[in-house]
């Protein structure tokens, strides 16, 4: 199985807009082919995110982030690596896709540089599509 954490970016793009990659991939979220890696500080994080960017109510960003929990593997993360992404706010996926022995699936590539240092992989949501077999 295919281990995957998904960047807030991801999922923020997928709500925005019902074309692209980010969408696809938020569609097939319960799909047998991945499983999506949670922790809470990820799930604060997409709540504040989406709730402040998105134009959803809260309500359905609430569903949203019960569905997600309910499908995805919850994990714990110690912030044992502070700081090593340009982004320190970004520090706890890193660990978190550690932990899991995840892709990290973002639209920001760039800053996650770091995570080959772990033997992390960093993808786009269109490029982890293609390598599971959804698009061409």
């Amino acid at each position: 199985m295919i281990n995957i954490v998904i960047d807030t970016n991801v999922l923020l793009s997928a709500l925005l807009s019902n074309r692209g990659a980010s969408y696809k991939l938020l569609s097939i979220i319960d799909s047998e082919k991945f499983t999506v890696h949670i922790s809470t500080t990820l799930l604060y994080e997409y709540e504040e995110i989406l709730k402040r960017k998105s134009h959803m109510s809260a309500k359905d960003v609430d569903a949203v982030l019960d569905y997600i929990c309910l499908i995805g593997k919850k994990n714990s993360i110690f912030y044992l690596w502070r700081p090593k992404l340009k982004d320190v706010n970004d520090d706890f996926l890193l660990e978190l896709a550690a932990k899991s022995h995840s892709i990290i699936v973002t639209l920001n590539g760039k800053d996650f540089k770091p995570a080959s240092e772990y033997g992390l992989r960093v993808m786009t949501p269109k490029d982890f599509l293609q390598y599971i077999g959804e698009i061409a």
